[in-house]
């Protein structure tokens, strides 16, 4: 709460306060350069904030812009490493997930030859495959196609019904309906905006 982040001069976050209950989906906008990306870094832990705390309860699942995949793995070499840092009984879990989004097959290609999008699919299956209590998801859908998008927001509602705290971040205006809440985050501050209906 109160979380301030600058980075040399420039105060990114003025005194954040924002609260994610469970079983909510939180959309957070705001024009290019307006901090998004370092406040979601700041809420995983990732990043440090100067002034002010952030509070989390339970295991955090991040799906940052940029992928975290080697591309010289197979996605099935990815599933088993991270198996082991969850310290997870087996991939199941990841392999419905992957069904989920539509590229079930892929599991012996090296991460170097998929396309954008279902690199971004393989990055997202990351983040979510130890089921964690809360979701932090910086773009997550770039390189989507539509039927994908779709699939995307079904899953990301059904993790929300079933008790799971889900931000989002988003710069598309037709995705704001799928939000229960959605923040600006405006000169350093989070301003709640649209409620969508």
């Amino acid at each position: 709460m109160g979380v301030w982040k600058s980075y040399g001069t420039r105060a990114v976050l003025r005194g954040v306060d924002v609260v994610v209950e469970p079983g909510c989906l939180v959309g957070v906008v705001g024009e290019n350069g307006a901090g998004k990306t370092t406040l979601l870094r700041t809420m995983v832990g990732e990043l440090t904030p100067d002034r002010g705390a952030v509070h989390r309860k339970g295991e955090v699942g991040y799906s940052p812009q940029e992928t975290v995949i080697n591309p010289l793995l197979t996605v099935a070499q990815h599933l088993e490493l991270f198996q082991v840092a969850y310290r997870l009984p087996d991939v199941e879990q990841a392999l419905a997930l992957l069904e989920v989004l539509g590229c079930p097959d892929v599991l012996e290609q090296r991460a170097g030859t998929l396309s954008g999008g279902t690199r971004q699919k393989l990055n997202l299956v990351l983040a979510l495959m130890h089921q964690p209590t809360l979701l932090v998801l910086d773009e997550p859908y770039q390189g989507f196609d539509w039927d994908t998008h779709q699939r995307f927001w079904h899953l990301a509602r059904k993790l929300r019904d079933g008790g799971r705290a889900v931000v989002v971040v988003s710069h598309l205006i037709h995705d704001l309906g799928y939000f229960d809440t959605v923040y600006e985050l405006r000169d350093g501050l989070m301003v709640e905006g649209v409620r969508p209906a």
